[in-house]
């Protein structure tokens, strides 16, 4: 969410093809103010999971990745694809939005690591099934789309048996406060269980940007209705001598409650939704 809030009424609910249409639009036009801002902190060849600086490096998430087909969602920049690539795995980035993907070539240009780039909607992935050993992303896609239990049943289709998921995004939690990094974001304003998106609309009701939310349950049930095991939930503290704000990750919010949510997926070689 972002501080000027506005969420929608049951008259006003928004098509996946509206939020398709928005969230393109919106991150075209602010891939370059984005990468402005936080491209240093995310770097041209790393992989950072979130803005408590937990980096792949340092967590290994994803287990061993040399040699493994990943596919990496909501992508921007592909920083993390090209750390992946570095590793000796073999990244496929995806993003819906051409804006990002050209800064993802540019770096590729700048850092001589250069990936395969697709875009594409996660709604409806062009690969074969059983693709990919691993499908990962650091708060793509999942946040923005209506269905993301559909979603979560692309990852498994284009997922190897024993493959594994992993996906960070905004704690839940969050949802309760507003996005502030100062004190006025501690106080509690909207109930948790109220699942209603965040909207943003232009003068003639077009929509602009959309956010989802789900609380962590909802994200437990998406997950194990399209055949995954959750094997861990990872939610960072704020590490000492990280002082940088970005948007409504502070220091003093992070030190109080989480900001981000890490859930680690694994589809089993046997699943009941997809069979053997």
């Amino acid at each position: 969410m972002t501080s000027s809030h506005s969420f929608e009424t049951s008259a006003g609910r928004v098509t996946e093809s509206e939020a398709r249409r928005g969230n393109r639009t919106w991150w075209d036009l602010d891939a370059d103010d984005y990468q402005d801002e936080h491209g240093a902190f995310l770097g041209d060849v790393d992989f950072v999971w979130c803005p408590e600086r937990l980096r792949e490096a340092d967590a290994g998430l994803l287990g061993p990745v040399q040699q493994k087909k990943i596919l990496e969602l909501g992508a921007g920049a592909a920083a993390a694809s090209r750390w992946l690539r570095q590793q000796g795995a073999e990244p496929v980035a995806m993003d819906l939005s051409a804006g990002m993907l050209r800064h993802a070539r540019e770096a590729g240009d700048r850092s001589g690591v250069r990936i395969p780039l697709v875009q594409a909607d996660a709604m409806a992935l062009p690969f074969p099934a059983d693709t990919f050993d691993i499908v990962c992303t650091a708060f793509g896609a999942i946040p923005f789309v209506a269905d993301s239990g559909a979603a979560m049943r692309e990852v498994a289709r284009v997922l190897r048996p024993g493959g594994s998921w992993v996906f960070s995004v905004t704690h839940p939690m969050r949802w309760v406060f507003w996005d502030e990094p100062d004190e006025s974001g501690l106080l509690a304003r909207n109930s948790y269980f109220d699942r209603t998106p965040y909207v943003e609309r232009d003068d003639d009701g077009t929509v602009t940007y959309l956010e989802q939310h789900r609380t962590l349950g909802d994200r437990i049930r998406e997950l194990v209705a399209a055949g995954f095991v959750l094997r861990d939930l990872v939610e960072p503290e704020w590490p000492e001598g990280h002082e940088q704000i970005w948007g409504q990750w502070s220091p003093l919010r992070g030190r109080l409650f989480p900001g981000t949510a890490i859930f680690v997926c694994d589809l089993p070689s046997f699943s009941p939704v997809r069979g053997g």
